[in-house]
């Protein structure tokens, strides 16, 4: 990620107007200056951001989740990056994912935005963070069905900083999910319930075990 997004310090709890919900708007401002030098190479790249910034919180986003847990390779590749790709997919071989989209609780807002070349000038990369906040549904089980994290029926407020990218030099091109942007601040994830093997009946060598 070129130049990661640092995300103000208690974000979608303070108000405008207290003091520090004051100084995080001044932030934001010179944040945003930075993030304005690079919508010109990210339209002449035809890019689109203003065209289509909906698809950054609209229904790939779903998809994503959809194909993660369904293990759609051709899909998830389509609309993620290879350095996202096994970040996602790691450790989630043998279990079971439940995931579910509930709402918005506010719409999705581009937060920074970068333009840089690799290798030469013109091999042309942009990378958008957008800040996305909204409740989510997410459990996850391990291959025998047990509950090893979240539950289907415990909503849960979610917010993020999700990084996309797109290579400019391609006209058909498409913003592809790039990884995520965790601040310092954010509060520990619930830990993941280990589950253990039950062990059997010790049987002598000489027993049938039925």
């Amino acid at each position: 990620i070129m130049d990661p997004y640092v995300p103000p310090e208690g974000d979608a709890r303070l108000t405008s107007l207290s003091k520090d919900g004051v100084k995080q708007q001044m932030q934001k401002l010179r944040q945003t200056a930075a993030s304005q030098l690079a919508y010109v190479p990210l339209c002449l790249g035809k890019a689109g951001i203003w065209g289509e910034k909906q698809e950054f919180g609209g229904e790939p986003r779903g998809d994503r989740g959809c194909f993660l847990c369904s293990f759609n390779k051709q899909k998830l590749h389509s609309l993620v990056t290879e350095r996202c790709y096994p970040d996602m997919v790691r450790g989630n071989r043998y279990r079971t994912i439940r995931w579910r989209f509930l709402e918005s609780l506010e719409p999705p807002r581009v937060v920074h935005v970068r333009c840089d070349s690799v290798m030469n000038r013109g091999n042309l990369y942009g990378q958008v963070t957008v800040r996305m906040h909204s409740r989510q549904i997410l459990a996850i089980y391990d291959r025998f069905g047990r509950l090893m994290y979240g539950g289907e029926e415990i909503p849960k407020d979610v917010l993020e900083y999700v990084v996309f990218e797109r290579y400019l030099v391609n006209p058909y091109g498409t913003w592809r999910m790039h990884g995520k942007i965790v601040p310092e601040w954010a509060p520990p994830k619930d830990p993941i319930v280990k589950t253990v093997l039950i062990p059997g009946p010790a049987l002598d060598p000489s027993q049938e075990h039925e």
